[in-house]
């Protein structure tokens, strides 16, 4: 599993790596009963505090994405499910045609996201 914190990224070191875990288990890239880092493996590879990345466990298992178990460690859903094909090829398009045209990350994303508003409903 490839989770990168960087700083000046939107939102907290633990909402950071709440996001990109549930974006790979969306994208597929990791599987159901796909075992996670420990806590303690998790912070020091990200090197961010064992309780930021307890956070982010604890939130992707509320969601129903990752089940906690003491000795098993945190593993992915069974429930959890990926993103259609067909979402995922439009959405590498995005991130393409983005990059091609020097658009920055988050104006793709506002970008997205008033276009769902408007072509969504």
């Amino acid at each position: 599993m490839s989770l990168r914190i960087r700083l000046g990224d939107s939102g907290s070191p633990a909402e950071q790596i709440y996001n990109q875990v549930r974006g790979l288990i969306s994208t597929g890239r990791l599987l159901a009963d796909e075992r996670l880092p420990s806590v303690r493996q998790l912070a020091s590879d990200l090197g961010v505090a064992p309780g930021t990345v307890a956070r982010a466990y604890r939130a992707l298992e509320a969601d129903g994405l990752v089940k906690s178990r003491t000795g098993a460690g945190t593993r992915v859903s069974a429930s959890a499910s990926s993103t259609p094909r067909a979402v995922l090829e439009h959405a590498r398009g995005l991130a393409q045609a983005s990059a091609r045209e020097g658009v920055e990350f988050e104006e793709a994303v506002r970008t997205l996201r008033a276009l769902w508003h408007d072509d969504a409903t």
